[in-house]
């Protein structure tokens, strides 16, 4: 099951399951134009949209020691946390604009962990209940004001720095050992797994869920393999997770 939310050719937001590459099953809608049928469109003549509409992204730094290491960082010794805000997300198949005038604007793959309900003070044994599923991530980071100041609101938290997508696929489908890679204009940057992660999903939804309340919608983006580098104007960035697929965008920095 791979769930993707897109605009119809009517102009409707929808729901429906990625049965293939190229065809969407759509569920019915409810509301405004309402039908029961169940719909089938090819992918060229939709608009796909970010697969949830997130109130936060809760971001995840240092989750892999050799992208701690790459950076002169230290591997900390709880989940270190930052969050993107909702004007971050871009859809994926989108031209993402970024800030001009800035030396360094990395990509950054990542598995996103989708939350299914509201939810706080989940334990780590209760975790995967509240797991709708996983989606592909980039976060991008403004490295030049990210190194400024120690909130990183303008360091991640700017237009178009959030791409997501292109769909939410089921846990059953994603492996405890999922590769999570970038390629930037088919050259392969960034070749990390999920093994790898300094503190895994269930333990990353407990520390979180203890200081705040995670709704149905929100992100967590859990770290990023070795092998960040920049972004130039005119490229195209994949993130490839296995079980989830690609998410592609076109990069604009004016």
């Amino acid at each position: 099951m791979r769930q993707i939310r897109f605009r119809d050719p009517d102009g409707d937001v929808r729901y429906g399951e990625l049965i293939d590459d190229e065809t969407i099953r759509a569920d019915p809608i409810r509301t405004g134009r309402v039908t029961d049928a169940v719909e089938t469109f090819e992918m060229e003549s939709i608009e796909v949209l970010p697969p949830c509409d997130p109130s936060k992204i809760v971001c995840v730094g240092r989750n892999y020691a050799d992208h701690a290491e790459e950076m002169s960082n230290e591997i900390p010794d709880r989940p270190l946390l930052f969050l993107k805000s909702p004007n971050a997300v871009a859809s994926h198949g989108s031209t993402v604009e970024l800030l001009t005038g800035i030396e360094t604007l990395d990509h950054e793959a990542e598995l996103g962990v989708v939350i299914a309900e509201r939810c706080q003070h989940v334990s780590a044994d209760d975790a995967d209940g509240v797991i709708a599923g996983y989606t592909c991530l980039n976060d991008i980071s403004n490295r030049d004001d990210q190194r400024r100041e120690t909130n990183w609101v303008r360091g991640k938290s700017f237009d178009d720095s959030a791409p997501i997508g292109p769909v939410i696929a089921a846990p059953e489908n994603v492996p405890d050992d999922a590769s999570v890679r970038c390629r930037v204009n088919g050259e392969l940057r960034q070749d990390g797994s999920r093994d790898q992660f300094i503190f895994s999903v269930p333990e990353l939804i407990e520390e979180i869920t203890a200081y705040m309340t995670l709704e149905a919608g929100d992100v967590i983006s859990t770290g990023t393999p070795e092998g960040v580098g920049p972004l130039a104007d005119g490229d195209t960035v994949e993130i490839e997770v296995e079980g989830v697929g690609t998410l592609e965008n076109q990069v604009r920095i004016p």
